[in-house]
């Protein structure tokens, strides 16, 4: 596809992930709008983006005419914006994760309302079945057929996230645009916030944290998936998919969250005493994609192998962050969505 003119908006465009995706399609020509609450997002992630003519629009796309607004003379949607977090979040907040089933409904609407061409969603890892990530001795890697009836999905976020995939490969069978879902699986990498796992406990490190908090036992495996292969994979996925289909967007690497923890560590320079807390949400202790589809599909393999972006995000976090003032909100940054100052 050549993205030179493409009319394309970013929903949640100024967080994390959004950022990066915006930065990638500005890079490649696309005429981008932004659309985001700056609930969790910073203008000051676009920085960059902005000086290329980007288009910024601060609106709460849960109001009709604000996502009118939003997707009015768009090609193409990339549908980032959420209500989530990392773990503590999702665990804690579920009414807020909840409204996502809303949020999703309103832009599918209004896509097909406003002739949208093709809407690539967001979804995520946690759209599988809870029965089958429970042993981490296991070698297990969740391919997309296993999600079907019966569905047993993680928390209200994973709910709202597999019903957004059935809702939209639903506008794509009656033609009312085309699409394709990403699951992604625990994206990381520079400007991500504290409320995820690798950069809490990057912060930890940071801070120099006695004891360094662990949540769980530390055995909890995941494939944490580097942000610029997670944005190459959604990119391929407007260029290739058309039917709305769901694909897995992460790495087959099974990795521990003592593993990570060590690996930070060591990097850093640091030697902490770890504590162990399993009173904390941990979230499955077995999660690890198979992600054969997606080469398949969209010529897509992940790029960067986890020890090589845990360095790359922990020297944007040693550059960017005060040890004082990540000292004095990390606890509130764990579990929520923006600043206790902000």
């Amino acid at each position: 596809m050549n993205w030179t003119g493409r009319r394309v908006l970013v929903t949640g465009g100024a967080s994390f992930i959004g950022s990066h995706l915006t930065e990638a399609l500005v890079a490649k020509g696309a005429r981008v709008r932004v659309a985001d609450n700056l609930s969790s997002g910073l203008r000051t992630n676009l920085d960059e983006s902005l000086h290329s003519g980007l288009e910024f629009l601060e609106l709460d796309l849960l109001e009709p005419e604000q996502a009118e607004r939003a997707l009015r003379d768009m090609e193409i949607v990339f549908h980032l914006a959420a209500d989530h977090g990392g773990r503590g979040y999702i665990d804690l907040h579920q009414v807020n994760c909840a409204t996502n089933l809303i949020l999703d409904g309103q832009v599918f609407r209004t896509a097909a309302k406003l002739g949208v061409e093709k809407v690539v969603f967001a979804s995520s890892g946690c759209v599988y079945p809870n029965n089958l990530q429970n042993d981490p001795t296991e070698v297990v890697r969740l391919n997309e057929d296993l999600v079907k009836p019966p569905f047993d999905a993680d928390n209200l976020y994973g709910w709202a996230k597999l019903m957004g995939e059935l809702v939209l490969q639903a506008y794509c069978r009656e033609g009312k645009f085309k699409g394709a879902s990403l699951r992604y699986f625990t994206a990381y990498g520079p400007r991500c916030p504290e409320s995820h796992a690798i950069t809490a406990m990057i912060a930890r490190a940071f801070v120099r944290q006695t004891p360094f908090v662990v949540w769980g036992s530390g055995q909890q495996i995941r494939n944490w998936t580097f942000v610029t292969d997670v944005v190459d994979a959604t990119i391929a996925a407007a260029e290739r998919i058309d039917d709305g289909r769901a694909i897995n967007v992460g790495t087959t690497e099974r990795i521990s969250v003592i593993e990570a923890i060590r690996l930070i560590l060591d990097y850093t320079g640091r030697s902490l005493p770890l504590e162990f807390d399993l009173e904390k949400p941990t979230g499955p202790y077995n999660r690890v994609c198979d992600n054969a589809l997606a080469a398949e599909l969209l010529g897509w393999k992940p790029q960067v192998a986890f020890k090589d972006g845990v360095r790359r995000t922990v020297d944007w976090y040693f550059d960017t962050h005060d040890a004082g003032r990540v000292a004095q909100e990390l606890e509130h940054t764990l579990t929520e969505r923006t600043h206790a100052t902000g």
